[in-house]
């Protein structure tokens, strides 16, 4: 036996310690179940001496990290058992595993510095140590993970400084140092430029970096206390002047200016992060889409339409300006409201707003609308179901692994959404064309003008009912079942939108398709056909693509010996279904998707990997 899954079960109790008398065993998966016991490494794990891939995570296992089992198990090249209960520290003989791809760690009770050796981990991808209780400072010689894309970790007791050695990381695509107390200025080169790739909330002794990022300036350091005195001096003079003038004007403004507040109301309330924003006049953009003209169409969607354009005077930056029709009902409610989501929200897999205006255009009529970054990719629709038969070609489709990667960042962005934001934030209208894709296929959540917001814990109060039922809520097809009946916005009528994304995702089919009609649905039609006639209902370029990487499927061949992409199909299919049930009671929570979603592409990437080492 070479390899044993039993991932996803309620299985419980402990693991027999005859295990790795199977001395072939390379992968082991017993995540997601109910499994306890201290001290697993050395009990039971110790044997199983060519041990590739392991991921015990999402259990209930106890005890400590062994440093003999890292010491004798360098052929390690995926280690998980985040979500335990393992205690005491990091051992520094993880540093003795030189192929480890994939070290996860996450949400235990690890204690103790993050070991220098570490950084011996050469081959490093993807580093998870988030929600421990780690302490001292952060290594700077991480900084030779030359290969290393994701870092995560926030939630433990870290301080000092960020090192600035981080910046040298050239494919490092996240970083997540957030609800730590590291202090000083942050850097600002490398992925410090982006603020979409990395988190420092929580670190309120941080100052400096991008000005995205909202971190007060560093203060400047004087050699002398003479001349901090002369400074001390200048402020007591300064501020209380500036104190008076600040409330003269105020006062000004709040008893004589009553009516231009009323009128700019939509503005007075617009968020935080917003009113920091470049704010770009109509002429500028007018200009930058060449008088928005049809060329430059890029999209329309309920409120408005998305031109292409240049700002000439901000380093010729490519943009999308999404120009609200404000003759349609609701599009000034839109447009608050996206802006309102916005407030706060930073997240690698969400469409950054980069300016917005308020104006009058040339005929003299009201004019708004938002700035965001350009994606060169376009979005999703487009890719699944291309407009020419000539962008219908093998070349411009999506394979499996790319599929899999947008699946991850959308339900990572809806994770985001509806769990870590001050307030949970529903988008309510999910769907292809509302998923933009950069240059390197990575997905990007956008167009919120209709998110609700709900305070958490929600607390129904009149005015929130009222709002939550307007209208409906969503694209047809997309829109949760609930919806129809005026069920206010929730977070599972996003699980419910982005059930059926996935599904069109693998099957190519619109829930809108002409063959749905009367009972049958594209949920419908995905349920009917598992497990035995999947085959028949998958896009046949998904399967075509998958097997120039590996081996084809064919229609005569058993699915349950048809190679690993057909199981992975079968599982996204399987979490598509779930999602998108008609009770929301039933549906899975953001959560469990991501967990399931980073368990589908570990076990795909990781057999592959093992495939080719084998044929090298």
């Amino acid at each position: 036996m070479q390899g044993l899954s039993l991932h996803q079960n309620e299985l419980s109790g402990q693991i027999v310690s005859t295990l790795c008398n199977a001395t072939a065993l390379y992968y082991l998966d017993l995540s997601f179940n109910q499994f306890e016991g201290g001290n697993i490494f050395d009990n039971v794990l110790m044997n199983c001496q060519n041990l590739q891939y392991l991921d015990i995570s999402h259990n209930k296992f106890t005890g400590i990290i062994s440093p003999q089992f890292l010491q004798t198990h360098s052929s390690l090249m995926y280690l998980k058992f985040g979500e335990n209960s393992f205690i005491g520290s990091l051992p520094p003989e993880v540093g003795k595993l030189i192929h480890l791809v994939d070290f996860n760690v996450s949400h235990n009770q690890v204690s103790g510095d993050i070991p220098m050796s570490l950084a011996d981990c050469s081959n490093l991808e993807n580093l998870s140590m988030q929600a421990n209780f780690f302490q001292g400072t952060i290594p700077p010689n991480l900084a030779s993970l030359k290969s290393i894309q994701q870092i995560d970790l926030s939630s433990n007791n870290l301080t000092g400084s960020i090192p600035k050695e981080l910046e040298k990381l050239r494919f490092l695509r996240y970083l997540n140092l957030s609800y730590n107390d590291i202090e000083g200025e942050i850097p600002n080169r490398g992925i410090f430029i982006n603020a979409s790739q990395i988190s420092l909330v929580g670190n309120n002794k941080l100052c400096g970096g991008i000005p995205e990022l909202e971190f007060p300036p560093c203060p400047v350091i004087r050699g002398k206390n003479r001349g901090k005195l002369k400074v001390i001096i200048l402020l007591s003079i300064l501020l209380p002047a500036t104190l008076l003038v600040l409330g003269t004007v105020l006062l000004y403004f709040c008893v004589c200016q009553k009516g231009e507040r009323k009128m700019a109301a939509g503005f007075s309330s617009m968020p935080t992060r917003v009113d920091k924003l470049l704010r770009i006049s109509y002429h500028e953009l007018h200009r930058a889409t060449s008088g928005f003209s049809p060329e430059n169409l890029i999209g329309s969607g309920n409120f408005g339409a998305v031109y292409k354009g240049r700002l000439e005077k901000h380093g010729n930056k490519l943009v999308a300006v999404k120009v609200l029709d404000l003759q349609k009902n609701g599009a000034s409610k839109s447009f608050k409201a996206e802006c309102k989501t916005l407030r706060s929200i930073r997240h690698r897999n969400l469409v950054s707003i980069m300016s917005y205006c308020s104006s009058i255009d040339s005929k003299g009529d009201e004019f708004k609308a938002l700035v965001y970054e350009f994606m060169e990719n376009g979005n999703l629709d487009l890719w699944l179901h291309p407009e020419t038969a000539d962008q219908a070609t093998s070349s411009r489709s999506l394979g499996l692994s790319q599929k899999l990667n947008i699946a991850i960042d959308v339900a990572s962005a809806l994770q985001y959404l509806h769990n870590h934001c001050e307030a949970e934030i529903v988008h309510c209208d999910l769907k292809p064309s509302n998923i933009l894709l950069d240059n390197d296929l990575v997905a990007h959540v956008g167009d919120f003008g209709l998110a609700r917001l709900l305070p958490k814990p929600i607390n129904i109060s009149s005015e929130q009912g009222t709002s939550s039922t307007i209208a409906m809520k969503g694209t047809i097809g997309y829109a949760a079942p609930e919806y129809g009946m005026g069920v206010a916005a929730s977070t599972l009528g996003d699980v419910y939108s982005y059930g059926i994304l996935l599904l069109e995702m693998i099957t190519r089919k619109r829930p809108t398709d002409d063959m749905f009609m009367d009972e049958l649905d594209l949920h419908n039609f995905v349920n009917r056909a598992l497990p035995g006639h999947a085959y028949e209902i998958v896009d046949p370029l998904l399967l075509s693509k998958a097997g120039d990487e590996n081996k084809r499927m064919t229609p005569g061949r058993d699915e349950t010996d048809g190679g690993r992409e057909m199981d992975s199909v079968i599982s996204l299919l399987k979490i598509g279904l779930k999602c998108s049930e008609k009770s929301p009671n039933d549906r899975m929570h953001m959560n469990e998707v991501v967990g399931k979603l980073h368990h589908i592409k570990d076990v795909f990437l990781g057999v592959r990997a093992y495939q080719k080492n084998l044929e090298a």
